[in-house]
């Protein structure tokens, strides 16, 4: 890094195919592509220095997003269409950064967020999807949107989310609060959203396992309740797959100037 310039923050908004990627951060028991590496390799080869990133969320294998927001540090002289031009040509398939914004240092991709928002799709329908089969989770027995929300709404306000945390979980504690979430259906789809203060690993995906039992008639709604109040992964459904699942916003009340898309992803937007 030059002295001839003061370093400055960026943030930027990217999007991803998860199912092309090894999860956001390449983990040691999970060797392969990360988005995070290959977001760094390509802002590095513009800034012509190594950078670090860091993310709003992180997102595990498979899952995609359409609003990611990092920030990262540099010294270089490029305006911001030069960032975002020239770190998309050396980005692999499958990710692409939005847009690029200088922003002050106070900024933190993570910690000046107070929400994130996921949506996670289903495709229901008695016959598997050829199209974005690796893009959405089928799942081809008839599911009750409406009982599905209505049982989601169990989950609103300050909770111990024990019960929809993964077993190699490792955040300081289970307690998040969820903002807001819906299931609704749209033809064929079967859309699950949720905002929260922050989420636990897996947290969105087994909300999911939970409420799918219960659209299909195979649990009542009282058990997203029951499951809740166990705090007891064990007594919980499965984990739904990743595919399904995307990162879809999160809000900065300090930078209310960042142009954030919140419709993504493309296809649920056209359909809305």
């Amino acid at each position: 890094m030059t002295e001839a310039h003061q370093a400055q923050r960026w943030v930027a908004s990217v999007e991803y195919n998860g199912a092309l990627f090894k999860g956001w951060q390449t983990q040691i028991h999970h060797p392969g592509r990360s988005v995070q590496v290959s977001l760094e390799r390509a802002i590095s080869k513009v800034a012509n220095h190594d950078v670090s990133i860091v993310c709003a969320g992180r997102t595990d294998a498979g899952v995609h997003a359409s609003a990611q927001v990092i920030h990262f540090d540099s010294a270089a002289p490029r305006t911001e269409h030069g960032w975002k031009m020239g770190i998309n040509t050396n980005l692999p398939d499958g990710v692409c950064v939005d847009w690029v914004r200088p922003v002050d240092a106070d900024f933190h991709a993570r910690f000046s967020a107070v929400s994130r928002r996921y949506r996670y799709f289903i495709m229901n329908k008695p016959v598997k999807p050829g199209l974005m089969h690796d893009q959405v989770t089928w799942w081809r027995r008839p599911l009750d949107a409406e009982k599905m929300h209505e049982a989601a709404q169990a989950l609103l306000g300050k909770h111990d989310f024990t019960s929809f945390r993964a077993s190699d979980c490792q955040a300081n504690h289970p307690t998040r609060t969820m903002l807001d979430i819906s299931v609704k259906r749209m033809q064929n789809w079967v859309v699950l959203e949720v905002c929260a203060n922050a989420f636990l690993y897996h947290m969105v995906r087994n909300i999911a396992g939970v409420l799918l039992p219960i659209g299909q008639g195979s649990k009542p709604v009282e058990w997203c309740q029951q499951v809740l109040e166990l705090k007891d992964r064990k007594q919980a459904g499965v984990t739904a797959p990743g595919g399904g699942l995307y990162f879809v916003d999160v809000d900065y009340p300090g930078y209310p100037d960042l142009p954030i898309n919140n419709t993504g992803p493309a296809f649920y937007a056209l359909g809305s």
